[in-house]
C-alpha cells in the first residue's frame, strides 16, 4: 500500500511539475508494488486455505486488494499502451491519483466492516499483541522488503532513465540537432 501512495506522489509531481524524473520513478515503483501485490494475494490464500477453509472470501481488505492489484495492472498496462511517454507519465498519473482512495479503505476495512481479518497488531502508540520472537522476525522481514524494494526500483528507473534518453537522442539525430556530448 505504502509503494502505492509513493507511485501516486511521484506521479502527481511529475504531472504537477512536468517533472520527467518523477514521472519515471513512479513507473519504476509499479512493478515493484504489484508484484508485492500480487505475492500478498497468492501467500494470503495459502494461508487462508488451512484457516478459513477456503481459498478465497469476497472479504473487505482481499476485495480491495485485488483492487489494488488491478491499479498497478492498470497503470502498467496503461503507460505501456501509449507511445508518447509524457502522455503516458499524464495518463499514468490520473489513474495512481484516483486510485490512491483504495489504500485508505485497505487499511480501515477492518475496522469499517466485520471481516475475517483481525485488526491492527502493531500499533504506533500501543503495546504490540505479538510475541516478541514473531515481533523480531516480521520486523527483520519488513526491513529486508524495504531494502529489496529500494534496490529494485532505483534499477528500474535507472533502465527507465537510460531508455527514454536512448530515445531521446534518436529523436534529436532524427530532427537535425546536435546531440548532448558531441
Amino acid at each position: 500500500m505504502l509503494l502505492y501512495v509513493l507511485m501516486a506522489i511521484y506521479a502527481a509531481i511529475g504531472w504537477a511539475f512536468n517533472a520527467r524524473l518523477s514521472s519515471m520513478m513512479a513507473s519504476a515503483i509499479s512493478i515493484t508494488g504489484a508484484m508485492f501485490t500480487f505475492l500478498s494475494l497468492v501467500t494470503g490464500s495459502f494461508w487462508g486455505k488451512p484457516t478459513w477453509g477456503t481459498w478465497w472470501v469476497w472479504d473487505a481488505r482481499l476485495t480491495s486488494t485485488l483492487i489494488l492489484l488491478f491499479l498497478y495492472i492498470g497503470f502498467i498496462f496503461l503507460q505501456a499502451s501509449i507511445d508518447d511517454p509524457r502522455r503516458a507519465d499524464r495518463a499514468g498519473a490520473v489513474l495512481a491519483i484516483v486510485g490512491v482512495i483504495n489504500v485508505p479503505i485497505i487499511y480501515f476495512s477492518v475496522q469499517w466492516w466485520n471481516t475475517l481479518h483481525q485488526g491492527a497488531t502493531i500499533r504506533l502508540l500501543g503495546k504490540p499483541t505479538m510475541a516478541p520472537p514473531m515481533l523480531a522476525a516480521m520486523l527483520i522481514m519488513l526491513a529486508a522488503c524495504w531494502l529489496y524494494s529500494i534496490a529494485v526500483v532505483l534499477i528500474r528507473l535507472r533502465y527507465i532513465i537510460l531508455e527514454r534518453e536512448q530515445n531521446a537522442a534518436r529523436v534529436a539525430e532524427a530532427a537535425g540537432q546536435p546531440r548532448w556530448g558531441a
